[in-house]
């Protein structure tokens, strides 16, 4: 058995193996749908993932400021995805999120073109 802490100090003992979308479905099923990540001890972790043990829990939705990142981190990786299969062989380097948005810079012998960006759309 493990024991988990929630943001209002609440706890709540789970089975080990238990993840923090367990957990969300656990507390209701509508945080469960609204889940995109937790915290777990501080530290963003996937939502499938088992738990380490004890741990302080928290599930992050939309409405917390660590959504906005997660959403265009995985939005970097569609991009990159997209990318690859388009145009195989080309190598991605670094694509961080960004204050406003997200990049992602690729290697690959010719330039992409505006026709390109359309397809990558």
């Amino acid at each position: 058995m493990l024991e988990v802490t929630l943001p209002d100090g609440a706890k709540r003992s789970y089975e080990d193996g238990t993840s923090p979308l367990d957990v969300a479905e656990s507390i209701s099923k509508s945080l469960a749908k609204k889940a995109l990540a937790a915290k777990v001890n501080g530290e963003l972790w996937d939502l499938k993932r088992p738990l380490p043990g004890n741990a302080e829990v928290a599930i992050v939705t939309e409405r917390d400021p660590e959504a906005l990142e997660l959403i265009r981190h995985d939005a970097a990786h569609v991009l990159a995805q997209a990318v690859q299969e388009l145009y195989p062989g080309t190598q991605v380097t670094i694509g961080p999120v960004i204050d406003d948005g997200f990049y992602y810079d690729f290697a690959r012998k010719e330039p992409f073109s505006s026709d390109d960006f359309e397809k990558i759309e």
